[in-house]
């Protein structure tokens, strides 16, 4: 999963989001001097890839792009599901999306100190383009596998992924359904247990 599943994945609590959100750029166990809310944010994020790569039904999604993208496919679902729940968010959330972007763009901006230096340096760029509401279109869609294939020094050309995309759209879109069902579920359990693991309360 990418950005905008793991932030939703961490309910309510601000820490947590945080720590899910930037845990690509804690490496290792180098969390320990972050807030606990950031630190179980760091380790749902964690549990969530872990839960995402292992499943079935997200194996079978990524699949379909293995071929063309080996490693890189994986890379590529994650941000593909990101576009399908973002599409679909009205199902999952009373809160606007664009709504729901500004308010973690504010929240990240309030807790700009103890953000990773990467994560801060990412930061404009992503309030800049509007990164979580981008994924909604297609249009968008392409766009954030374009700056992601730039990032990654254009070693499989991303984009062209938008052709298996639009070709098993109806599939993936149902896929993701049926298994975002699941890995909330997970996801919910997991976050329950590290807190009481933490001894956090909110």
């Amino acid at each position: 999963m990418n950005y905008l599943a793991h932030i939703y994945l961490s309910n309510e609590d601000d820490f947590i989001k945080i720590g899910n959100f930037m845990a690509d750029a804690i490496k290792g166990n180098k969390y320990d001097s972050y807030p606990v809310g950031i630190q179980i944010g760091i380790k749902l994020h964690r549990f969530i890839d872990s839960y995402t790569d292992s499943h079935e039904i997200y194996r079978k999604s990524k699949h379909r792009l293995h071929e063309n993208f080996g490693h890189y496919s994986g890379v590529i679902m994650d941000i593909v599901y990101d576009h399908f729940l973002a599409k679909n968010w009205q199902l999952f959330s009373n809160i606007a999306l664009e709504k729901y972007a500004d308010d973690f763009y504010n929240l990240l901006q309030s807790n700009y100190d103890i953000l990773a230096p990467k994560t801060q340096n990412q930061l404009p760029y992503m309030i800049k383009t509007n990164w979580l509401v981008c994924y909604k279109s297609l249009e968008g869609l392409e766009l954030i596998l374009f700056q992601m294939d730039y990032r990654t020094k254009n070693r499989v050309n991303m984009q062209a992924a938008m052709h298996e995309v639009k070709k098993f759209y109806a599939e993936i879109e149902q896929e993701f359904l049926t298994f975002f069902t699941a890995l909330q579920q997970q996801s919910k359990l997991e976050l329950n247990k590290l807190k009481n693991d933490f001894h956090y309360n909110t």
